[in-house]
């Protein structure tokens, strides 16, 4: 963790997209077509330039992915990938950057009641059972007597050395057990914030996100576009008062994407189904991402150097 301005802490994915701004975060699909696979490609993207790397945990009813995703996920639950098996992939990753789980709030509720407890596992890639020291409390918390309990996944999460939680389907009026839970042990809970979200609910939700703000960019499910949504410039001016930093995914694909959407205000771009599309097609899915990466990153970057200059801004999209 790093200190920010006025005595503030930065956890590691804040601090991620702050050193390294305008940051390129990257998501693949763990176990798509294979662990082993998934491993090589998350280490191309960090060669590449990723500044975070998002890894998929695959749901059986994953609501908030377009075809593309969906078909990653169902190619990694065919290939066998298991909560255990995402978590020991990444207990095996070495990279510069630092890393998110994406899954559903299902998935996070079933994990672990069976599981071994950290003091029985040993330490993982952080090299200790929390990524922070508030986790020191986490084992003398009373676990509840019965139902599911989120803190399994989280301190699992936290051991292998993830730093970071997204959950499509898990409202911000609905997360409290899991925001106590990635505050013992150190992890942010990242929320989308879609173009619709205003008023109170966009103040309860920017109020509980830490790590950066998941902007969508466009209605609908995720998945590469010939363009950027006009509804992009519009949520990034909406957002623009509040401190934690934003990213925008849902359709970012390009070079010239993230540099549009980084000269409208944005802290970083997200891009995942281009990506996989990408891999899937290729005969040397490593080499292409690693170019890809760099591709993505040059655009922000020329988009943070753009910023301030007369551009013309698209009309926001009619919901």
């Amino acid at each position: 963790m790093t200190e920010a301005n006025g005595g503030r802490t930065d956890s590691d994915i804040e601090a991620a997209v702050r050193e390294n701004h305008p940051a390129l975060i990257t998501y693949v699909t763990a176990g798509d077509p294979s662990l082993g696979e998934t491993k090589r490609s998350v280490e191309a993207l960090d060669r590449g330039g990723a500044d975070l790397i998002e890894l998929g945990l695959p749901f059986s009813e994953p609501i908030a992915e377009g075809p593309t995703i969906q078909a990653a996920i169902k190619r990694a639950l065919e290939a066998g990938t298991t909560p255990e098996g995402f978590f020991e992939l990444v207990d095996s990753l070495d990279t510069e950057a630092p890393l998110l789980v994406m899954t559903y709030y299902n998935v996070i509720l079933q994990y672990g009641s069976e599981a071994p407890r950290a003091s029985e596992r040993g330490t993982g890639r952080s090299g200790a059972t929390s990524r922070d020291a508030r986790s020191d409390s986490a084992t003398a918390t009373s676990e509840p007597a019965d139902g599911p309990d989120v803190r399994h996944f989280v301190e699992r999460a936290a051991e292998t050395g993830l730093s970071g939680i997204v959950v499509p389907d898990l409202p911000a009026e609905e997360a409290d057990p899991l925001r106590a839970a990635c505050d013992e042990h150190g992890l942010d809970l990242v929320f989308i914030v879609a173009p619709t979200t205003e008023g109170e609910r966009l103040d309860r939700i920017m109020s509980r996100a830490s790590g950066f703000a998941y902007v969508q960019a466009r209605l609908g499910t995720t998945g590469a576009r010939a363009d950027v949504s006009g509804a992009t410039h519009e949520s990034l001016q909406r957002l623009a008062d509040y401190e934690v930093p934003k990213a925008v995914g849902f359709g970012v694909s390009e070079g010239a994407h993230a540099a549009e959407i980084v000269t409208a205000g944005a802290d970083g771009v997200i891009v995942g189904s281009a990506l996989i599309d990408l891999a899937t097609a290729s005969d040397e899915p490593a080499a292409a991402l690693e170019a890809k990466a760099a591709e993505l990153k040059r655009g922000a970057e020329r988009g943070l150097a753009n910023r301030g200059a007369d551009a013309d801004v698209p009309e926001p999209e009619q919901p």
